[in-house]
């Protein structure tokens, strides 16, 4: 079975959907393979889940020859509240956000920062993504690989993507606890720092 194949039926089964109950889309970069989008409603969130980030491991950009079997592999889940439009850029982003260990090299991983340059979809006031755990389970590959891990990614500001800078991905997890933010309401302000 093609790993991409592996991860859908164990996000599917993660959310007891069936793959005809879920809308997807796809995005391609030059030289890459096409990256898909499953978009799930999940009670008041919608799920927006990438495959195809993690065909191939991630590994140092520094490596002359890469390992085409093992290292880490992730991909990426966004859950947000009802409201956000798919045609919003937002799919785009999510591309590019699974896309970039292929682009250059970034290892995604629990705490990364990841700054987009502009925003994450037309009108947001997030222009970068803090990534964190993810309660899908590992999907386990067959040896020698790694599994497949699945990251959250939270939307950020300017302001708190300069806050994490500074203080670490911990204390603007802190700051939102405390100002009682939801980071699931795409139309949230940034935290006050």
């Amino acid at each position: 079975m093609e790993v991409v194949d592996r991860v859908r039926a164990g996000v599917l089964d993660h959310y007891g959907v069936a793959a005809a109950g879920v809308d997807s889309a796809s995005v391609t970069f030059l030289g890459l393979e096409a990256i898909e989008i499953l978009r799930i409603h999940d009670g008041d969130l919608v799920r927006f889940v990438t495959l195809g980030g993690s065909r191939h491991p991630m590994g140092d950009p520094g490596d002359l020859l890469a390992d085409p079997v093992r290292g880490p592999r992730a991909e990426l889940v966004l859950s947000l509240r009802a409201g956000i439009g798919e045609t919003a850029g937002l799919v785009r982003a999510l591309g590019v956000l699974v896309a970039t260990p292929a682009v250059e090299g970034v290892v995604l991983q629990p705490d990364a920062l990841l700054d987009l340059g502009e925003p994450m979809w037309a009108g947001a006031n997030f222009t970068a993504v803090l990534l964190g755990d993810s309660d899908i389970p590992e999907v386990v590959l067959p040896e020698p690989a790694d599994p497949v891990r699945y990251l959250t990614v939270t939307p950020v500001t300017a302001t708190e993507a300069a806050w994490v800078r500074v203080r670490g991905a911990s204390a603007l997890r802190d700051a939102w606890g405390e100002a009682g933010i939801d980071v699931h309401d795409p139309a949230r302000g940034a935290a006050t720092l």
